[in-house]
């Protein structure tokens, strides 16, 4: 792909000085959970952690990624707080959460000035 690319098609595509950053999560939950125990972790889960942070989920029940609802990218500090609410749960045996990564284009490097 060119890499001399207009200001309007860096947007457009979301790279570089538009990079936008999201995070990944793998949830392992306890195996006694009935389903609409999950359910119900699931709806606190979208309303708590994400609306509240101004971030939304997509993926499944136990694997996805977190990206910023508007425009732009998710903070360190939203990173921490889904992750600490994540922790403070009892529904979940194991939860893994990425470091901030390219919510575009996963194989490509955090810009410095993201």
């Amino acid at each position: 792909m060119a890499t001399n690319r207009s200001r309007r098609l860096r947007k457009k595509l979301c790279v570089d000085e538009f990079q936008e950053l999201g995070f990944e999560l793998n949830l392992d939950f306890k195996e006694d959970l009935t389903d609409e125990a999950i359910d119900a972790f699931l709806d606190a889960f979208l309303t708590e952690a994400m609306d509240s942070n101004g971030l939304d989920y997509v993926g499944g029940e136990d694997f996805g990624l977190v990206c910023k609802a508007q425009r732009g990218s998710v903070t360190e500090e939203q990173r921490a707080a889904v992750e600490a609410w994540l922790k403070g749960r009892n529904e979940l045996t194991k939860i893994e959460v990425s470091p901030l990564l390219d919510a575009w284009y996963p194989e490509n490097s955090v810009n410095p000035a993201s």
